[in-house]
Parts: C-alpha cells; structure tokens; sequence
C-alpha cells in the first residue's frame, strides 16, 4: 500500500508509536527491509538521499514503488534531505511519496520562503512535505549536517509551520547524523522537544537516530515524534558484513553467495528498531 507521509503520520500519532525511515542505497537493502516489514507487518518509510538516487538512477524509484504497490503494508516512498527545488521536482517526478526540504543552514526568512514554494508545488499533486528548523549535527556522514547543533527554537517551529503549511517538522534536539566516535555520548533534549510538541499540531520527526539510547528515543515518541530517521546503524552492519564475508571467502564472487549474510544481518537491525518504536503489527491500522 503506497501511502504519502501525512496520512501514515497521523495514525502513528494517534496511537503513540513511530515508523522508522530507512535510507535504502542497493536493491539488497530494499529487498531486505520490504521482506521483513512484512513479516513483522508493519508500515515503513523507504527513504532516498539524493546522493544514494543520483548512484541509482530515476528507474530505480520503479522497483520501489513497484514493492510498494503490491506490499500489504502502508510504505512512503521518501526524498530526504532535498537541497534544491530540483532535488524535489526530480522526485516527484519519479514517483516519491513525500519530500524533504531541507533549507535548514540558511536564513530563517530564505527557509520558509524556500518551503513555501516547495510545499505549493508538492501538496498540488498530494505530496507530503517535511522541512527542517534548526540544525542537526555530522559525524561524518554523507547526509550533511554541522559541526555545531543549532537547537529549535519552539517559537520560531510554531510560526514556520504556520507559515509554510508543512506535513511534518524536523526538529534539532542533539542528535547527529552518522555513527558517533567512541566515547562520544549523545543526549537529547526531551525537556525542548515536550516544549515543540506542546506548540503543534503536527509530526515531529528525529533525523539522527542511529546511536542514540533507546530509553530517550522511546520517550520522544510520547511527545510528537512519528518518524526516526535511520540510515547508518543499517549501512554499518549491512556492509561490514559483506566485508567480511569477501574476506573470508576471496574467491567468492556470486551476488548469491556473497551477499546473503549481510541481508540477514539488516533484517536483525530492522527487527530491533520496529520493535524498539512499537511498529510492529501496526498496519493493522491502516486497513
């Protein structure tokens, strides 16, 4: 079932659970991810950054949404992080579901004239938008970020979503994207995001959830947080096991023999996060 991000959110905040964002960068990983939500039937978000489509191709949006289509659970097809209004036309184009804007790094008054325009355009042919305010952190990973978090103010995310008429917010509380340093722990700030929430009427959602403890993501979800984004706890496992696997194996060349392993691995990672966001069984709901 192909659903846009408004639609799968509002459940999700009606019954107090969050649906995961998966940044998916191969046909293994999609394969994987689908073939476990469904087993565990529960609605998922198939996210692609720009950087992991502009290595795909557009044809590759086809296949996604072909598995979405014919899937038994409510899947998003999702743009994160689009910088440009062509980042954002090229996915619509191509058949996503909802889209990031993300003008985060530039003025307060350029980010919402920036949304404003994409959000016209996107809600005209039912596309769902997701903006961000504030900045999140980088700890070296492809999907940008900064070296210093900006944290969200609660006055300006109620004036923005007013303004912009946006589906979804995502918020700056002191997660980063990528794998954080050893030795390096992150905390975020439920007391500001209870103040966000208290603010809305809309999702909230967390980009940087790989690495963050899973007493405080849990608890984000009790106030207003719908989708976590997800890209390098997956990636990590996903390809270090096939890492592993070439060496361990250095005549092995098949995608048959070399890659199964490193499915099995992402499926367990899949698992841990629908059950650790109560997805699990949800689509139920949707029906």
């Amino acid at each position: 079932m192909l659903y846009n991000m408004k639609d799968l959110l509002k459940v999700a905040n009606e019954h107090q659970f969050a649906v995961p964002a998966f940044n998916i960068s191969s046909f293994d990983m999609l394969k994987s991810i689908m073939e476990e939500v469904e087993n565990l039937n529960a609605p998922v978000i198939l996210e692609i950054h720009p950087d992991e489509i502009e290595y795909l191709g557009n044809d590759f949006v086809s296949i996604v949404r072909s598995y979405a289509l014919n899937s038994k659970v409510p899947v998003v097809i999702h743009l994160d992080h689009g910088a440009t209004l062509y980042d954002v036309t090229r996915a619509i184009r191509n058949g996503y579901t909802s889209v990031m804007i993300d003008a985060s790094t530039k003025s307060y008054e350029d980010n919402i004239e920036i949304t404003k325009k994409v959000v016209e355009y996107a809600h005209y042919v039912g596309v769902s938008v997701e903006a961000e305010l504030g900045t999140i952190g980088n700890n070296g990973s492809a999907e940008g970020g900064t070296n210093e978090i900006i944290y969200t103010d609660p006055d300006q995310a109620e004036h923005f979503v007013k303004e912009t008429n946006i589906d979804t917010l995502a918020v700056a509380i002191g997660t980063s994207h990528g794998l954080y340093p050893k030795g390096k722990q992150p905390k975020l700030n439920i007391d500001l995001l209870k103040e966000i929430h208290s603010r809305l009427s809309i999702p909230i959602v967390l980009h940087g959830g790989s690495g963050n403890p899973d007493n405080e993501v849990q608890e984000s979800i009790l106030h207003g947080v719908g989708k976590v984004n997800l890209s390098s706890d997956l990636k990590s496992v996903f390809f270090e096991e096939v890492r592993q696997t070439l060496i361990d194996n250095k005549n092995m060349y098949e995608p048959n023999e070399v890659y199964p392993k490193a499915n099995s691995k992402l499926k367990e990672v899949v698992k841990y996060k629908m059950n650790l966001l109560n997805t699990v069984g949800k689509s139920s709901l949707y029906i």
